[in-house]
């Protein structure tokens, strides 16, 4: 079956699920469409948000088959400039923290091995359990070996009695997508040495709702992590937080250092400390969340007004980037082909094709400065500087940016 639902929290297995946040029935986010001919029978499901009572865990409640959304990926991570300095200066934190001489990293969800790879320039070993099999031969082809199986406690105990214990398990932005969210990380502490760390990536909860990111929604994300709800996870499992990061990437993340609590006993007083101004924050009290959906509302019309004022004007309005998140506000705002003819998009895999649901077409970069359009809308606004530094020669011509969230704006 290809869509199931969930009665239970990921994080505490408790009744108490409240809606908050409906964004209506959409199609997957990276499920691109070939042409025309597809575009009738194309499946769409509900995207419905849900907050737990008992343990502040964010999530959605309909899920979708693993295999149907990520055996065949088209996510790659190696086509960004920033996600690549990011990964240096991550591989390099976690090797100094940990003083990694000859050891192993495992990393999960490990795409095409651009963080793998920055590892490996610093001496390390290193291995990648990849689900995706054409993402997985990317990285066996760049020299990442590559189990290509989906990550579980039992996945864990045969990759360690193969490759031995880590000293470190990295999974960035992958524990989002697990609908077992507890079993992952029991996975993850089986493969570390007594003294290793699970190093979890995710983007915050904190910053998407003051960033009002409800575009980062989408049926491959089932958790959006406040620290408070991790807190409770962890001790599901037997794992203490020992530290936080705060990074930029994806709209702004955290960096979970967890390790065994056999080794280290007790969360750290900071990180605690930070669950406190959470509760402060009105993170863990369902209220906070009614105001999230009216606010996410109130995006829908700005932005829907922006895109048909500047269409009443003559203005040409195109998009940059063919990220999920896209796909997830041009579905939910409806904003179709007659506002926004096509979008552009650096990735080979999405070249040539058509995006879910709203079907614009996905063209090269270089269409920008053949068209030299009026405005550009950045869907994929995480890397909004990125990509105005690399298109200032269609900003020098008169060209414009506008930025969707949290509230419309020309730049």
């Amino acid at each position: 079956m290809v869509h199931t639902k969930r009665e239970l929290c990921r994080g505490c297995n408790q009744h108490g699920l409240k809606p908050f946040l409906r964004l209506g029935n959409q199609p997957l986010a990276n499920s691109f469409l070939k042409g025309p001919a597809e575009f009738t029978d194309e499946a769409k499901y509900p995207l419905d948000v849900y907050f737990c009572e008992t343990c502040s865990l964010v999530q959605l409640v309909d899920i979708i088959d693993s295999s149907v959304l990520f055996r065949n990926y088209i996510y790659v991570t190696g086509t960004s400039d920033t996600i690549a300095e990011h990964n240096i200066r991550y591989a390099a934190t976690v090797v100094d923290f940990l003083n990694i001489d000859d050891g192993l990293v495992v990393e999960v969800a490990s795409n095409d091995g651009s963080l793998l790879k920055c590892f490996q320039a610093l001496g390390v070993r290193t291995l990648g359990i990849e689900p995706a099999i054409n993402i997985a031969e990317i990285a066996t082809k760049a020299g990442i070996e590559t189990v290509t199986e989906f990550f579980s406690h039992e996945t864990a105990k045969q990759v360690q009695q193969s490759h031995g214990v880590a000293d470190a398990v990295i999974g960035n932005n992958v524990l989002a997508h697990v609908d077992d969210t507890q079993d992952f990380l029991r996975g993850a502490k089986q493969l570390l040495k007594p003294d290793g760390l699970v190093f979890v990536e995710v983007p915050y909860l904190g910053e998407f709702m003051d960033r009002l990111e409800y575009d980062t929604v989408y049926h491959e994300h089932l958790c959006y992590f406040s620290i408070t709800a991790l807190l409770r996870l962890c001790d599901e499992v037997g794992l203490s937080i020992i530290r936080i990061d705060h990074v930029p990437v994806h709209g702004g993340s955290i960096r979970v250092y967890a390790g065994p609590k056999e080794h280290y006993s007790e969360h750290a007083p900071e990180v605690l400390a930070e669950a406190v101004e959470e509760a402060k924050a009105g993170l863990t009290t369902f209220d906070r969340y009614k105001k999230f959906a009216d606010d996410v509302a109130t995006n829908k019309s700005e932005l829907l007004n922006l895109l048909k004022d500047l269409k009443q004007q003559g203005k040409l309005v195109v998009a940059y980037g063919a990220p999920a998140k896209g796909n997830t506000l041009l579905n939910y705002c409806q904003i179709t082909t007659d506002l926004i003819p096509y979008t552009v998009d650096k990735s080979p895999l999405k070249l040539d094709l058509y995006t879910p649901g709203m079907h614009l077409p996905v063209l090269p970069v270089d269409t920008l400065l053949e068209q030299q359009p009026d405005y550009v809308l950045i869907l994929a606004w995480n890397f909004a500087e990125e990509i105005m530094r690399q298109q200032q020669e269609y900003k020098d011509r008169g060209g414009q940016f506008i930025i969707p969230l949290p509230k419309p704006k020309i730049v």
